[in-house]
Formats: C-alpha cells, sequence, structure tokens
C-alpha cells in the first residue's frame, strides 16, 4: 500500500512539472491575421486565402529572437531593441507593397535607421539626412547608443532619455530641416 502511494505520488509530481514548463514555440509559423501575434515575432510574409474565418489573410511569422536581420511587412510588430534599416516596394505582403529591413541592436554604438523607426530606449538621433533608402520617409537618422558618455549632441526631435538634461542649443545643418540641435548631459 505504501510503495502504491509513493508511486502515485511520484506520477503526479512528474505530471505537474510537465505542465509547468510549456514549451517556446521558436522557428516560423502560419497564422490568421486577426490572430494575435507572439511578442518577440514578426509578420515575414501574407497572403490572400478564404480558410481564415473573419479575415482573409494568412500572415508568415518568425521568432525574431533566433534572427538578427529580417525582412518584414510594414505592418509588422517591431521589437524591442530593433530598428528599421531601409524600407521598399515588394509583393510578398498583401495589402501593402511596403516592406521593411529590420536590424537587432546588439553590439553596435551607432547605426543608421529609417526616420519611421522606433528609437529605442537609450539611444538618441546625432543626424538626418535625406535619402532614397526608405521608401515613403525621406529621411535617416544617425542613432547612437548612450552607455559610458556623460554629455552628447543631439538633434532637436530626437528622444531625451531618462537621466539626461538639455543643457544648451546650437544652429546645425546636420539634423535635416530643423536647423539646431541641443546639447545634452546625464544627470
Amino acid at each position: 500500500m505504501t510503495a502504491v502511494l509513493l508511486l502515485l505520488g511520484l506520477m503526479t509530481a512528474a505530471t505537474s512539472q510537465a505542465q509547468a514548463a510549456p514549451q517556446r514555440l521558436t522557428g516560423n509559423a502560419t497564422i490568421c491575421s486577426n490572430a494575435p501575434i507572439p511578442a518577440g515575432w514578426v509578420i515575414t510574409s501574407s497572403y490572400s486565402t478564404g480558410s481564415c474565418t473573419g479575415t482573409s489573410y494568412l500572415y508568415t511569422i518568425s521568432d525574431a529572437s533566433t534572427l538578427s536581420n529580417a525582412t518584414v511587412c510594414s505592418y509588422s510588430p517591431i521589437p524591442t531593441n530593433w530598428a528599421i534599416t531601409s524600407g521598399y516596394n515588394s509583393g510578398i505582403c498583401a495589402n501593402t507593397t511596403f516592406v521593411y529591413t529590420i536590424t537587432k541592436l546588439t553590439t553596435q554604438a551607432n547605426v543608421t535607421v529609417c526616420s519611421y523607426s522606433p528609437v529605442p530606449t537609450g539611444w538618441v538621433i546625432t543626424s538626418a539626412y535625406s535619402t532614397g533608402g526608405c521608401t515613403s520617409a525621406g529621411y535617416m537618422y544617425t542613432l547612437a547608443k548612450l552607455t559610458t558618455q556623460t554629455n552628447a549632441t543631439v538633434c532637436s526631435f530626437s528622444p531625451i532619455p531618462a537621466g539626461w538634461v538639455i543643457s544648451g542649443s546650437y544652429n546645425t545643418g546636420s539634423c535635416a530641416d530643423s536647423g539646431f540641435g541641443y546639447y545634452i548631459r546625464k544627470v
């Protein structure tokens, strides 16, 4: 009787552990466009279909944690610490002609991005210029990561990171049409 109870207890514990640790899906998947996109995933293509109730599109999605660069549909979520480095016309995404090349920001101290790219936390815009490399934007930004600096110069439209203040302004031609920038310092 004791052996049976002990065996039953071990089986229950093993079942609980298996249920408590679900496997994380990685790689690629195809989902209906009205399904939620998992956090950290991107839409790499889409096409019309009749197989999804309530929508007429299927998305191919990819786990961005396994990538360093990706081509994504313009309506794809952009994961945290990723930036849009180019934009162009393509037919791989139904319901839009725009796709983006996105890059994971890991060891870079500087990166050039499209003006419609999210600016990750801790990064600032140090220059801006006209370009044809970002469809429908016209401008590219140079971003710099503030790591060990205590002072920096940024474009007037740059986000100012938490813990930094504007200590002055200056005239500049390197921030597209704004005409001026800010001196910032860490407090």
